[in-house]
């Protein structure tokens, strides 16, 4: 190898100063660029050609550089002179250009010792690499992996994946009330005689999610955590970190621990969970709903809670973060299942709490409850499939919770009103349905849902009246979306959330002379654009209406105009 690399220096050299009364000294050592030449070569990386091309270039060059410092011999002038038009003639006849073709110059031997020499090398190199995955395999090395738009950032420590996800929003929200008398229990701000201006979270808040997974003895093991904070100061009260804002100076925004869980499973058993997170009862009902990238109705806009209510109340109930044991089954040919044991939530009167009379009239319209001896249940199904072009999801859930220890207070604030030959407890009964079809540019939601004792707006809020009775309550949206470009989308809705009166409550509503009464319906019609402007960043205009309905009569409705952006990430 080595005569070979010196026969073809000189060559090179002296050619290149061919016609020059002096030369480089015919003896010529490879440096670490000929080396890597001939470890390419040996690999197959390069072919004759290419090797002898880049070889010549760089002997070549070494060669100008270093003819002013070089002593030539006038002699060897015409030496060289023949050993380039040598090699320029024999480049000819096979096809090169002159001055690049090189004799080979050495035997069968040289070459072998070359190739062999070679080999050498790239074993050394494999072996370098294996050792190099062997330490980023062993947990000493924290790697990152491929991003994914929406997906988070994941780390990879050892046998551990570590994601970070999560959104920011913000949007100015302009509301109109268009008047009307309050209703106890309305989600509509129409009565309060006066516009707002906020700038404020729409449905979601912040949201900041930190997931770990590892695989233990065939097992996907997760554990997440989720913090929500909102906006606008906090005002903890019955709702805590969700209840009405404060906007006042010196206050803080509210921080929603809402989500802290684990899951441990694999596709053949299914997946176990055990902590807070959204229920499956409506679950499907929310994450469908548009307004959860934008406002909906505001709620109150005049001091902004954590989150505005979208279609919370005007559609569907809210499902919830509740502390769950649940199991979700295997997907089988686009099916899956999930059941699950809940923490049992109060009866609550939310009627009593709006009602602008309430410290007079305590527990004037809804019984409560504190005492729980059985869990809430609650299940879920999903089958996904398609039909050529058009893709479906549906899915229906069921919720069934014993309402134990209820009660309920006369105007005093201190008397019992249920008898004890009144009812006591409830079984809270609820069921809903849905789909999503998805078309090309088009997509389109359909919702229904229908509960006894589930109350509206949130779980159990107004479910079972002062006297025990159960409420039956039913509400429904439909949807549509037209992505026009990739990036730009339009939206409308519609929803619709009815409670009726238990058997027998007629009477003793129409007698509260000066009450407002309970709500009886809550609408509203949603209109929205969505455009993509990068990854992250999606903007985002709506304009809703929101209008409230008693059993008595009384009706309020508002205007609302947002604008705004939502970061993903």
């Amino acid at each position: 190898m080595a005569s070979r690399k010196k026969a073809l220096l000189a060559t090179v050299m002296a050619a290149s100063v061919a016609g020059v009364p002096y030369m480089l000294p015919t003896l010529a050592y490879a440096d670490d660029y000929a080396d890597l030449l001939d470890v390419l070569r040996a690999k197959g990386s390069l072919t004759r050609h290419e090797y002898d091309t880049l070889l010549a270039k760089h002997v070549h060059h070494a060669a100008l550089a270093a003819e002013p410092r070089a002593a030539r011999p006038a002699h060897a002038a015409s030496g060289g002179t023949r050993t380039a038009m040598a090699h320029a003639a024999r480049g000819a006849q096979s096809g090169y250009e002159p001055g690049i073709r090189f004799d080979p110059g050495a035997g069968e031997n040289d070459i072998s010792l070359r190739a062999e020499d070679a080999a050498t090398r790239a074993e050394a190199s494999a072996r370098s690499a294996q050792e190099a995955a062997k330490a980023l395999d062993s947990g000493n090395f924290v790697r990152v992996a491929k991003y994914v738009p929406g997906k988070g950032l994941t780390f990879k420590a050892g046998p551990i994946d570590i994601n970070l996800s999560g959104f920011v929003n913000g949007f100015y929200t302009y509301n109109s009330p268009a008047g009307g008398r309050p209703v106890a229990g309305g989600v509509s701000s129409g009565s309060s005689g006066f516009d707002s201006s906020a700038v404020r979270n729409g449905l979601l808040p912040a949201g900041f999610i930190l997931k770990m997974n590892t695989v233990q003895q065939g097992m996907d093991i997760s554990a997440v955590l989720g913090m929500y904070p909102g906006l606008d100061n906090a005002k903890p009260a019955a709702f805590n970190a969700n209840s009405g804002g404060s906007p006042v100076g010196l206050g803080t925004a509210g921080i929603d621990l809402r989500q802290v869980y684990m899951t441990f499973g694999n596709k053949d058993m299914g997946t176990f969970k055990i902590g807070r997170d959204l229920a499956l009862f409506a679950s499907d009902a929310i994450m469908n709903d548009a307004t959860l990238l934008s406002v909906g109705s505001t709620g109150s806009n005049a001091s902004p809670a954590n989150t505005s209510l979208g279609r919370i109340g005007v559609g569907y109930v809210y499902a919830d973060w509740i502390p769950q044991i649940s199991y979700t089954s295997p997907k089988l040919g686009g099916f899956q299942g999930s059941v699950g044991i809940f923490q049992p939530l109060d009866e609550f009167g939310y009627a009593d709490a709006t009602n602008p009379t309430a410290a007079s009239a305590a527990s004037q319209y809804s019984a409560g409850s504190t005492q729980h001896s059985s869990p809430m249940v609650q299940g879920r199904a999903v089958y996904d499939f398609s039909v050529s072009d058009v893709q479906f999801h549906i899915w229906a859930s069921f919720l069934i919770q014993h309402m134990q220890g209820l009660s309920s207070l006369q105007a005093d604030g201190k008397t019992p009103l249920l008898s004890s030959d009144q009812h006591h407890s409830a079984m809270v009964e609820a069921g809903d349905i849905g789909t999503k079809v998805t078309y090309g540019p088009l997509e389109g939601v359909a919702y229904y849902y229908r509960g006894s004792g589930l109350g509206t707006t949130g779980l159990f809020f107004d479910g079972v009246d002062a006297s025990g009775r159960k409420r039956d309550s039913e509400g429904y949206y439909v949807q549509g979306a037209y992505h026009i470009t990739k990036k730009f989308r339009l939206v409308g809705s519609y929803g619709v959330s009815n409670l009726y009166l238990a058997g027998g409550e007629n009477t003793a509503l129409e007698s509260q002379a000066g009450s407002a009464g309970l709500v009886r319906r809550n609408q509203s019609e949603v209109g929205a654009a969505y455009y993509q402007m990068t990854d992250w960043l999606t903007v985002v205009g709506e304009y809703s209406h929101t209008s409230s309905s008693a059993h008595g009569g009384s009706k309020e409705s508002d205007n609302t105009a947002s604008g705004g952006v939502m970061l993903m990430f």
